[in-house]
């Protein structure tokens, strides 16, 4: 990976995070900038590497999916015209209408990954779009669910009552 696509997917990972986290946080004035800046760090490292991982798990897909495995050189890659369109992540802050602007983007980011992996890997094109779309799901849940744990590591309980 090159170093321009690396700071794509790490500016990417930023964006969403920011979409995700700001819009929760102008609802709880007390969050410290500390706090909320640290939280967007950790949030950007771990969507960078979730879209950083999306092509190579959509590869391994049609690698299962080929009668015969392809060379090794010829593996599915970001490159900086793919990954751009990732940094408008951010648009899943848009009050109601952010979360459909983001399943378009995606959508349309996963439709470049799939004519990309047609290309290198021969599949047909709805081929290639049901690998990239299970990867993407399949990555989707499960930072889904490291976000929910965090989120459940971070909440204040409330004291138990003293009997």
């Amino acid at each position: 990976m090159s170093p321009v696509v690396a700071i794509l997917l790490l500016l990417a990972g930023l964006s969403e995070a920011a979409g995700r986290l700001l819009p929760v946080v102008a609802r709880l004035p007390s969050v410290s900038r500390t706090r909320v800046v640290g939280l967007m760090l950790a949030g950007a490292l771990v969507d960078g590497a979730v879209f950083a991982l999306w092509p190579l798990s959509a590869w391994t897909l049609a690698e299962l999916a080929l009668p015969t495995s392809p060379s090794d050189e010829a593996a599915l890659i970001w490159t900086p015209g793919m990954a751009a369109p990732l940094l408008l992540a951010a648009v899943l802050a848009f009050p109601l209408l952010g979360p459909l602007l983001h399943l378009v983007l995606m959508v349309g980011v996963g439709a470049g990954l799939a004519a990309a992996l047609t290309t290198v890997a021969g599949l047909g094109w709805w081929d290639a779009a049901g690998c990239v779309a299970i990867a993407g799901i399949g990555l989707g849940v499960a930072v889904e669910g490291v976000r929910r744990l965090v989120v459940r590591l971070n909440t204040r309980r409330a004291p138990e009552p003293r009997t």
